[in-house]
């Protein structure tokens, strides 16, 4: 098959963007022809991989970055059209046949007071992000979460949604299987969208179980230390503020705690799977639905910290290690197939 991506950012610098370079250099090595047409490759071209880099168009405002760069990839491809090639898109553009929603709808602005919605702005994310939705065969949600959101908010478009499919993970440094000290034992925190991702909450979570675990530690990894160090006002001892190093520190905790307000995926849980480390999470995040119920729990988002700490506190105490989750991205890969072999069948011949 021949299939030619687009997406702005072209590397593994991002959530999306980490999505589409392991897609696309294993869909390669599954024998397939890739192209990919971006504004900027941001890492070593893969071998074997024809990238087009359309050049950078500046970020703000975001709708007409958006609007231009799509505009861009329809000029490119009328100069240099495709006949036979699938068009697999992750941006707001209308030129694909199967596009991967990686974020909550926009849409969800109808949700908030109509002074939110009255402006330029709100009115062009809207009309490109049904555009986006609207021209596709295939509209592929990265998780459960997404793929509720998108029925609702486009319930005529719902005939074109697939069932998700969730990042791949790479698998890393696992965990040691040990007890934790009853007094003590490390929470990690990972993200850099820190309020997003609930470590205003986590902070609270852990002091109140530092109130029977003393030597209680709190790592947090990805904001600047003094973006957060106010939120640790009070505390004497029991955290680390590591910043983003890219060092990956999940084998050296004993749990991870990501109580996000909204989190249409969420790699470190998965990440934190793949090391064998227990998770704690939200019901928001979309990786949620890969938790097994011996690899963590699902907490509702306004659960009182008690009962937070009360989960947490169960699985410091458990004794073993959980499965480990293994998820490779030939695994998506494949899965990309199905999809796309129904396209060359039915609408490329």
């Amino acid at each position: 098959m021949k299939i030619l991506f687009i997406v702005r950012r072209y590397g593994p610098v991002g959530g999306m963007e980490r999505y589409v370079w392991e897609l696309t250099r294993e869909l390669h090595n599954l024998g397939h022809e890739v192209e990919v047409s971006c504004e900027v490759c941001l890492a070593e071209k893969p071998h074997g991989i024809a990238v087009h880099e359309l050049g950078t168009i500046a970020p703000r405002p975001r709708w007409l970055s958006l609007l231009r760069f799509g505009q861009r990839a329809a000029r490119w491809l009328d100069a240099h059209p495709r006949p036979g090639w699938l068009i697999h898109s992750h941006e707001r553009v209308n030129v694909h046949h199967v596009t991967t929603f990686h974020g909550p709808p926009f849409a969800g602005v109808y949700e908030k007071p109509l002074w939110r919605r009255l402006s330029i702005r709100v009115l062009m994310q809207l009309y490109l992000e049904r555009r986006e939705l609207t021209k596709p065969l295939y509209i592929v949600p990265n998780s459960q979460v997404i793929g509720k959101q998108l029925a609702h908010y486009y319930p005529q478009l719902a005939c074109k949604l697939t069932a998700p499919i969730v990042p791949g993970v790479q698998p890393g440094t696992l965990r040691t299987s040990r007890i934790v000290p009853p007094s003590g034992g490390i929470i990690g925190f990972v993200g850099k969208e820190w309020q997003r991702k609930g470590l205003p909450l986590a902070v609270r979570i852990v002091a109140h179980l530092r109130k029977r675990r003393p030597d209680l530690e709190l790592w947090v990894i990805g904001p600047q230390p003094e973006e957060v160090q106010p939120l640790f006002a009070g505390w004497r001892d029991g955290y680390r503020l590591l910043g983003w190093s890219g060092q990956s520190h999940y084998a050296e905790f004993d749990i991870l705690l990501h109580p996000a307000i909204s989190e249409p995926y969420g790699m470190v849980i998965s990440e934190a799977m793949a090391a064998r480390v227990p998770v704690v999470v939200s019901d928001v995040c979309g990786a949620a639905a890969q938790i097994a119920a011996d690899a963590g729990s699902i907490l509702p988002l306004d659960a009182p910290c008690g009962r937070w700490a009360d989960e947490i506190e169960k699985q410091l105490c458990r004794s073993d290690a959980p499965p480990q989750f293994v998820r490779g991205w030939n695994d998506v890969a494949r899965e990309y197939e199905t999809i796309y072999r129904k396209i060359f069948e039915h609408d490329l011949k």
